[in-house]
C-alpha cells in the first residue's frame, strides 16, 4: 500500500480504483479509451486494483481476483471511477483510511489523479479537492460542495484539470475527460485520430477559452473528409493545391469539395486559414515574436495577408489581440 520507485514499464501506466459499486460506464469509459489509444501509436498500460479482490458493480457485474493496491509512480495516471449516487445516499459508499493513505501518498509522489462523476467524494475525502477547482455529476454538485467547504465545485462542465488533479461530471463525461489526459501527454491530432476510432464526437470543458482548431469540424464520420483534415493539419505551414489534398483523400476534387463542405461547414481552404491562426494564437503569446515572424512561421508569405486575416476572422488586429490575452 506504500507509494514506491518510479515503475520501469515501458508504456506509461493507467491506475484505475475499482470501489464497491463502481459503476460500469465510469470505469469501461476511461479504460476503452486508454486502451484504444493503442490503435493511434500511444499505448498505455492498463492496471486494475481495488482494497478487496472480489468487487460488485452497480449494476451487479462482479470483478475477481482484482489486484491489491499498487505501489504508484510519479509518472503514473490514478483513475477514481464514481460509484452509485443510491450508495452515497445510503452510506454504503465509505471511503476507507487504507484508500485515503493511497492516493495521498500517490499524489505526494507526483502521480496525476482524477475522478469520474461521484469519484470526486474520494478525492474530497483524501484532502486532493482543498482549494481546488473540480466538478462532478450534476445531481450531486450541492452536496460536494456541502461536504468539502474548501472545493471549488463548479456546474455545467465537462472536466476540470486543477494541480495535477481532474474531476469530471457523471458517467459518459469520463471519455471526454479521458480524451483530454490523453490529449496532455500526446497532442490535439492523435486525440482527434483516436475520437474517431472510438466514434465519439470530442467535446471541450468549459474551462477552455476557445475550441482548439485541431478538434473542431470532426463531428462527422466521413473518412475521406478525416484524411483531408489530418493532412491538412500536417500541412499547416505549407503551401497546398486542392489536388494535393484530394488525392490524400482518395477522392477527386469535385468529391472533395462537396464531401468537406457538408461535412464541416466550411472549404478546405478556410480549414487550413483557420489551422495556421491556431498556430498564430498560439505564437502571439511571446512578446518577443513580431508578427510579421508569427506571419511567416505560420506559412503567410505576406504578413499584411495575415493581418487582413486576422482581424476579418477575430474583429480585431493581431497586436490588439496580442495585448488582450492573458500572460
Amino acid at each position: 500500500m506504500t507509494v514506491g520507485p518510479p515503475a520501469t514499464a515501458l508504456l506509461p501506466r493507467v491506475v484505475l480504483l475499482l470501489l464497491p459499486h463502481v459503476n460500469l460506464l465510469d470505469l469501461a469509459g476511461p479504460a476503452q479509451v486508454f486502451h484504444a489509444a493503442a490503435h493511434v501509436g500511444a499505448p498505455y498500460t492498463l492496471l486494475y486494483c481495488a482494497e478487496q479482490p472480489d468487487i460488485t458493480s452497480a449494476q451487479g457485474l462482479a470483478f475477481g481476483q482484482v489486484q491489491p493496491l499498487l505501489p504508484i509512480a510519479k509518472d503514473d495516471l490514478v483513475i477514481v471511477p464514481g460509484v452509485s449516487l443510491e450508495a452515497y445516499a445510503s452510506g454504503e459508499a465509505r471511503i476507507s483510511e487504507p484508500i485515503i493513505r493511497w492516493l495521498q501518498l500517490a499524489h505526494a509522489t507526483g502521480a496525476h489523479i482524477a475522478s469520474i462523476c461521484s469519484g470526486a467524494f474520494v478525492l474530497g475525502e483524501a484532502g486532493l479537492l482543498d482549494g481546488r477547482r473540480c466538478t462532478t455529476h450534476w445531481e450531486v454538485v450541492p452536496a460536494l460542495q456541502a461536504r468539502y467547504p474548501r472545493a471549488r465545485v463548479l456546474e455545467a462542465t465537462l472536466f476540470v484539470h486543477d494541480s495535477g488533479v481532474t474531476t469530471s461530471a457523471g458517467i459518459a463525461a469520463g471519455i471526454d475527460l479521458a480524451l483530454a489526459l490523453v490529449e496532455q501527454r500526446h497532442g490535439p491530432l492523435v486525440t482527434a485520430q483516436l475520437a474517431r476510432y472510438l466514434v465519439v464526437y470530442l467535446r471541450r470543458s468549459q474551462t477552455h477559452g476557445q475550441e482548439s482548431m485541431y478538434l473542431a469540424y470532426r463531428t462527422h464520420l466521413h473518412p475521406g473528409v478525416h484524411r483531408a483534415q489530418d493532412y491538412l493539419t500536417q500541412a499547416q505551414t505549407s503551401p497546398v493545391s486542392l489536388r494535393e489534398v484530394a488525392a490524400h483523400a482518395c477522392m477527386s476534387v469535385r468529391q472533395l469539395l462537396r464531401a468537406f463542405k457538408e461535412a464541416t461547414g466550411i472549404t478546405p481552404l478556410q480549414y487550413h486559414q483557420r489551422l495556421r491562426l491556431e498556430l498564430a494564437a498560439s505564437l502571439l503569446r511571446d512578446p518577443e515574436v513580431s508578427i510579421a515572424a508569427v506571419a511567416r512561421r505560420c506559412g503567410f508569405d505576406d504578413p499584411r495577408h495575415f493581418r487582413r486575416l486576422w482581424k476579418r476572422t477575430f474583429g480585431l488586429p493581431p497586436s490588439r489581440s496580442r495585448s488582450m490575452r492573458p500572460a
